[in-house]
Formats: structure tokens, sequence, C-alpha cells
């Protein structure tokens, strides 16, 4: 099964809430009005994709009422428009002198260090040599299932004991990278929102020091979050993103949300790039986010 038809499948929940909800508005030949156009703007919240997009979405569609009762539906005008919202494809890409350094965020249970091992195997099987950085020096068990990726994925693996200092793992993480010529560092970071001043503070430390060892590193600040968690996954992203400044985003688990919507509310309220998508427990279910391939997976089961 190739990576489309399996990013169907792991869409199939907000396709049934979404898009057969709102073809069953435009059955039958329905018209363009008031009644069927504040349907679909309530169909546009409940799938997470916001207030502030749903609105903006049915006004296109107002504008273009002439055209679609020609069309017969506003089915293909409305996956044109979304296209066009989400916009260009912005995967992660390594780039610049080595090593390519990647400080990895998220709150405990988004699926980061699961992230971070389907990374390390992707980058290790595109020929690149990875070291990750067991930054979670709070949770002994984010270490342990590390250590078991990098031996899975062929990755080095820098760490302390448990309790140590995540700032130093990563300067290690760095200044090993620099001398063994290793392209890439993956830092993971701990994710215990509950104590979230302490953490944010945690987090600058760590890209303070990342960048002492090396001037422009971390040169991606990737922030994992579930989609399952739909409007907590934008206050999570606020939160990071005003702490240590995010560059992308990491949407994991939208195989088991019925509001994959989110990905729009991301991308309208917070402008920062969903560079991958999770659709899945594969190490080949973490993909670049392709927003076209996304609203076609969508749309067509």
């Amino acid at each position: 099964m190739g990576f489309l038809d399996r990013l169907k499948g792991g869409l199939e929940k907000t396709r049934k809430a979404f898009v057969g909800r709102i073809d069953a508005v435009f059955s039958g030949q329905k018209p363009l009005n008031e009644e069927t156009l504040e349907e679909l703007e309530e169909i546009l919240i409940s799938s997470d994709i916001g207030v502030s997009t749903a609105v903006e979405i049915v006004e296109y569609l107002k504008s273009k009422e002439g055209e679609i009762r020609k069309a017969g539906s506003p089915r293909e005008f409305l996956k044109a428009h979304m296209k066009d919202l989400l916009g260009r494809p912005q995967p992660l890409v390594i780039f610049g002198e080595k090593p390519f350094v990647i400080l990895t965020l998220g709150v405990n249970g988004t699926g980061k260090t699961t992230t971070i091992g389907k990374l390390a195997s992707r980058f290790v099987s595109e020929g690149h040599s990875v070291i990750i950085a067991a930054g979670d020096t709070f949770r002994a068990a984010a270490i342990e299932q590390l250590e078991i990726w990098a031996g899975r994925s062929g990755a080095q693996i820098v760490k302390q004991k448990a309790g140590g200092d995540p700032a130093a793992v990563a300067f290690d993480a760095v200044e090993a990278a620099k001398s063994r010529g290793t392209d890439v560092v993956i830092i993971d970071t701990a994710g215990r929102l509950h104590t979230k001043s302490p953490l944010m503070e945690e987090l600058k430390k760590i890209k303070r020091v990342v960048g002492r060892a090396m001037p422009d590193a971390p040169q991606e600040t990737l922030l994992v979050v579930d989609a399952t968690t739909g409007q907590n996954a934008l206050n999570q992203a606020k939160l990071f993103n005003e702490a240590v400044g995010v560059t992308g985003i990491a949407l994991t688990k939208l195989d088991g949300t019925s509001k994959g919507g989110i990905v729009f509310t991301v991308k309208r309220e917070l402008d920062i790039p969903i560079k991958l998508i999770g659709i899945g427990e594969g190490v080949d279910d973490l993909r670049d986010f392709n927003p076209s391939e996304f609203i076609e997976a969508l749309f067509e089961p």
C-alpha cells in the first residue's frame, strides 16, 4: 500500500465527519443559500478548522456563487480554495554546514520520542549520519526509548543519567557531531507542561547553549503536536512559539482524529509551516506534509 492510500485510510475519521457531511448538505442539487452556507460553516468549525477560517471559506464560496450554480456543486471550489489556504509544501530539509541541528519540542504524550526515532531512521536511510541527544533527562523512560530507536535506526546517541542537565546533553551532542563530522543532531527535550514556566526557561537555556556550540544552531526548532487534542494543539504551539520560536510543526496521530481541520487553524493563526504529518505507527507513516496530497486524500476515499 502506497503512502497516499495510507493517508486516505488515516484521514477516514476526518473525511466522514467533514466531507461526508458536506456532501449530505449539498446532495440533490441543493442551492447555495444562507441555510446551506450556515450548515457548511458549522461543519467546518466542528472539524477544528477554526471560526475565522470557516468564515473566510464561506465568504469565498459566496463570491463564486454564479460559477458554482453552473457547476452544480461547490465541492471542487471548496477543494481548490482549501489547497490555496494551506499554501505550498515546506518540507523538512537539511541545509548548511554540518551538523544540521533539530531541537525537538512537545508536550509528553504527543509522540515526540517516536517522531525523533522515525526521523533518525529516515535520515539514516537517506545516507546521513545522525546523533540523537537524549535531552529529556526528567524521564528515564524517554532515554531508554531513544536508546532503542538509536539501535534500531543505526543512529548514535548522547545521554546522561536521569536527572542530568538537559542543556549539557545538547551541548555534548553538538560538539560530538562537530568532531565526528556527523550530518544531523536531533535533540529531545522535556514536555512536562504542568510546570510550564520552568520548562520554558529550560528550553531557552538549551537553545542558547546549542547556539554557543554552533552559531546558527538549531537550524530547525520542531514542535510535535497531537492532532487528536484539537484546539489544545494550537494553545501548545502558541506557548512554545512564544518561548523559543518554532520553525516547523510535526502533526502526529492524524489517523486517530475526526478533527483533521486543525491543520488549517495552525496555518492561519500561527503561520508556522506544518512540515511533517504522522498517520500511523510504522516508520514510513511519518512523512513530509504536502497540502495538495492532504486535500486530495481528505476528499477522495
